[in-house]
């Protein structure tokens, strides 16, 4: 007997597209349990800056992967692929059907192509060299080391993400290899589902649109009391927590290094690069059903009857 792939329906695209909303309807139909594919939910007490899902909005669809994490906590892809594989076991077990959802790439490439992390060692010696490296001459500077070996991944990893930036210089310093190039050669592997990957999509204007929309409703709904808060329990910039979207920028205004505005001004600019980054990587995915909104006249309806429709498809080519 040959092994039979197991189903698994991926939702991404990137941020403030809709996945969550699209998601809980198209958990409601098949009978699906949702895992979140977010490096910021993870985290409890981040609820805003990550818009997070709320218990009611939930509309009773089980949710993994939320909440899990106190922010003094470090999270990984490593950490993500393991704790994922468990709330896998558990939803095939229930016999529901597992629906990955959220747009950090790498992490839903480590599932769908059971990525092997464990070969993958780690030179303390160099990493604290870098982190030396950041902490005296700044991120930038090391972003501009990282473009020098490989220009594909330094065009993909803000300046900012230093935790990624340090892990491709890693890469190359123990393989001589190009992260990108390696990242590629992931991409070609075959999925170790039977997957389904769509990817929501919208024009950018409307998608740059609704990025600054959603910061000031984040504002108005109060980021800098929720940073604050982080702030008086201890979180640093240092912390993994701390690097996401909304949070390093308010924290840099709680510290008095910028202003207010300039702190909004930033979320919203680096949003919207992130969400071009997020494409990027989506477009280089293979087997991927593009789903662009526009298309479909905003009928939500209609986009998940599609879903459905290429869903059976591809059960029924499996």
């Amino acid at each position: 007997m040959t092994d039979v792939k197991k189903p698994l329906i991926i939702l991404t695209g990137p941020t403030a597209v809709g996945k969550t909303a699209l998601s809980i309807e198209l958990a409601k139909k098949v009978g699906g349990e949702i895992i979140s594919a977010d490096s910021m939910q993870v985290y409890k007490h981040m609820d805003i800056g990550s818009a997070k899902i709320r218990p009611e909005e939930m509309q009773g669809v089980p949710h993994h992967m939320v909440d899990i994490l106190e922010p003094e906590e470090e999270f990984n892809v490593v950490l993500f692929q393991r704790l994922v594989k468990e709330c896998l076991k558990g939803i095939y077990d229930r016999g529901k059907l597992p629906i990955l959802v959220g747009g950090t790439g790498f992490y839903i490439q480590s599932i769908l192509y059971d990525i092997d992390f464990t070969d993958n060692v780690e030179n303390t010696a160099y990493r604290r060299e870098l982190e030396a490296i950041v902490s005296d001459k700044g991120c930038s500077f090391l972003h501009e080391m990282l473009e020098k070996v490989d220009k594909e991944a330094a065009d993909s990893i803000h300046k900012n993400n230093v935790k990624r930036v340090i892990r491709a210089l890693e890469f190359h310093m123990l393989t001589g290899e190009k992260i990108s190039e390696h990242n590629e050669e992931q991409r070609k592997k075959t999925s170790a589902y039977n997957s389904c990957y769509f990817v929501l999509n919208d024009l950018r204007d409307l998608l740059y649109k609704r990025i600054d929309e959603r910061v000031d409703l984040m504002m108005e709904n109060g980021l800098v009391e929720e940073v604050d808060y982080l702030k008086n329990k201890g979180c640093t910039k240092d912390m993994v927590s701390m690097q996401g979207l909304g949070y390093k920028e308010i924290l840099s205004y709680l510290n008095g290094e910028i202003t207010l505005e300039q702190a909004v001004y930033r979320i919203k600019r680096d949003t919207r690069h992130f969400a071009k980054r997020q494409l990027t990587w989506f477009r280089r995915e293979q087997d991927v059903i593009w789903i662009n909104k526009n298309e479909f006249l905003y009928d939500d309806n209609s986009i998940l009857d599609y879903i459905l429709m290429k869903c059976e498809e591809i059960r029924k080519n499996a």
